[in-house]
């Protein structure tokens, strides 16, 4: 089968791979002439795992192409994906001008062979129904085509895995025909098919996004209490999440979720609520608690820091990615640098994304020891496997007072102790 995909970030640039190496030959329209050539050339731009082996692959084999031209892509096109953003405005409602640029540019460009136009960005519920009505507009007379939501359920930082081993498939659509062409592009996969109508398809995102959110603000909610209580979250929430009705995935207590997704699907479902005279305000607990993970935690800092030297590790807003969209890091260090603190950075894939927003204003290491040689505490923001099973006693040395603030739980209390460091982690 021959495929487009327009946009070329952690969704787009993951399918295209996953699918050409299926044996389809898939097409990528992007627009930047500088980002294109450097895909062309095997270089991935983000940082995925495994995702630049997959490319180079894939372009080698002569199934994949990176294209600014609509024409040559779609011409040629059974299956159109739509994968760009959809980021937040100001007051939490979806950004959609990009997909609707994108739907009309399609449109203009449909052939007269029947196209399925599906939609893997995240929109609100109604979103589709206006792509279908933009490419009706602007398409030829002739050209036969059918809308289509096709979520994505990836996360950053085992994208692949994900998009191989899917929980779920969703395809909405009113078009048998399209169902039955996706079903087909998708017959590799052993995942649960789910097909359901446009709108459906469109809400299952954001309730799967924003039920994960809740699961973590939740867990923070319960990390305060553990904090004026004396309580240990993590034993808490162990034995929580033995009850087979709950579970303990993403019941994370830190510093906050942040990353492309969670944030602003919440913000998007609330003001999608507030449209619809829904009453949104557990959605908007879940945002509370969440910045007040963040604030409690630069709370702590403030109250109990041994002098205005600090390290960071762990930039990104996870591990695996070098994605600092939304990532608390990005709030500490703001609000740090504001009281005059001294900022020593590392991180083993976002240092060029943070340097693009604090340029020289904080320094940037090669490696853990060097963030932490000469500075009066350490601050964990991102649980790196690098980080876990550290040399505790070399990084004691090489403080000048053994304090660390641990935003992601990921050494043992006692154990810390014991070695004499200050500890201050989460909820224990």
């Amino acid at each position: 089968m021959t495929l487009t995909i327009v946009g070329h970030g952690y969704v787009g640039l993951v399918s295209a791979c996953v699918f050409a190496d299926f044996g389809n030959e898939v097409y990528v329209i992007g627009r930047n002439k500088e980002k294109i050539n450097r895909l062309k050339n095997g270089d991935p731009i983000i940082f995925e795992p495994g995702l630049k082996e997959l490319l180079e692959k894939n372009l080698k084999a002569g199934r994949l192409h990176f294209t600014l031209d609509y024409q040559e892509a779609i011409h040629k096109s059974e299956v159109v994906f739509i994968t760009v953003g959809t980021p937040p405005k100001d007051n939490g409602e979806a950004d959609l001008s990009s997909v609707f640029q994108v739907a009309e540019n399609i449109a203009k460009n449909l052939s007269n062979h029947f196209t399925v136009v599906s939609c893997k960005s995240t929109v609100p519920v109604g979103t589709n129904q206006k792509v279908e009505e933009i490419i009706k507009k602007y398409a030829s007379k002739k050209a036969q085509f059918a809308v289509a939501s096709c979520p994505e359920f990836l996360r950053e930082g085992s994208a692949i895995f994900d998009t191989l081993n899917a929980d779920r498939i969703v395809i909405g659509s009113s078009s048998k025909k399209a169902i039955e062409i996706l079903l087909k592009l998708h017959q590799p996969f052993s995942s649960k098919k789910i097909i359901t109508d446009l709108a459906s398809a469109e809400l299952i995102k954001y309730a799967s996004n924003a039920i994960l959110a809740t699961k973590i603000s939740f867990s923070n909610l319960i990390a305060f209490y553990c904090e004026k209580t004396g309580a240990d979250v993590e034993k808490v929430l162990d034995a929580v999440g033995l009850d087979k009705r709950i579970g303990r995935i993403f019941m994370n207590p830190g510093v906050g979720y942040g990353g492309s997704c969670l944030p602003k699907d919440v913000l998007a479902l609330i003001d999608t609520g507030k449209k619809l005279n829904i009453d949104t305000s557990l959605l908007e607990a879940v945002d509370k608690v969440n910045y007040q993970a963040k604030k409690n935690f630069l709370e702590k800092i403030l109250k109990n820091h041994q002098g205005k030297k600090i390290a960071i590790w762990g930039l990104s807003f996870k591990p695996n990615t070098d994605d600092i969209r939304f990532a608390p890091s990005i709030f500490i260090i703001e609000n740090l640098l504001k009281h005059d603190f001294k900022i020593k950075v590392f991180d083993p894939e976002a240092m060029r994304n943070i340097k693009k927003i604090f340029g020289e204003k904080i320094e940037y290491a090669s490696n853990p020891y060097e963030a932490a040689k000469g500075t009066d505490q350490l601050i964990i923001l991102t649980e790196w496997n690098e980080f876990k099973q550290i040399d505790l006693k070399k990084l004691k040395k090489i403080l000048k007072k053994p304090v660390i603030f641990d935003g992601r739980n990921i050494y043992d209390p006692l154990l810390l102790k014991n070695l004499g460091f200050k500890y201050f982690s989460v909820g224990r």
